[in-house]
């Protein structure tokens, strides 16, 4: 709900009339609606990160596990549009609390990454000057806004997208 009309536009009474709860039930469950955003955004958000990191797990070497780790995020956030626009959009500057678990995901998928530049760095030239923790930043930061603008501007399919942020990353 959160994804489709957005954080700002979805009331509890929405939440609620969906879930088919009273309000009652809401709050012994949530503090507020943030706090429901937070534990959707948290889940939702945690097992896509979940799935991108058991995916680059079966990679040969570190260069098939990142490819497999950004392909997988990509096309899920294609055939999951509502859990990307959720973690791409709508929790972005919400609020404290909520850039936190923001913050968290991506850093999951960061530390994936830079774990494999770590392992590159003595016996792969295009990675052996390169800063692990920037390296996984860089490329969080632009497979998420690469997402972003191709779910919301036609112009690239999920494995067209994917590959041309795999041919940048790990060539």
């Amino acid at each position: 709900m959160f994804a489709a009309r957005g954080y700002h536009d979805t009331s509890v009474d929405d939440i609620v009339a969906r879930a088919r709860m009273s309000k009652s039930t809401f709050y012994e469950q949530f503090e507020s609606k943030e706090h429901c955003f937070r534990e959707v955004l948290a889940q939702e958000g945690g097992e896509l990160i979940h799935a991108v990191i058991a995916a680059a797990l079966g990679g040969n070497d570190h260069r098939d596990r990142m490819r497999r780790g950004i392909r997988t995020f990509v096309v899920a956030c294609y055939k999951r549009s509502t859990v990307a626009r959720l973690m791409l959009v709508e929790s972005v500057g919400l609020s404290p609390s909520v850039e936190e678990v923001r913050h968290q995901l991506q850093e999951r998928f960061a530390h994936m990454v830079a774990e494999e530049v770590r392992l590159a760095l003595l016996d792969d030239a295009f990675y052996a000057n390169q800063d692990p923790q920037v390296f996984g930043r860089a490329v969080v930061g632009a497979v998420n806004d690469a997402v972003g603008y191709f779910l919301t501007h036609p112009g690239a399919d999920a494995e067209s997208l994917a590959e041309s942020l795999c041919r940048i990353f790990a060539p």
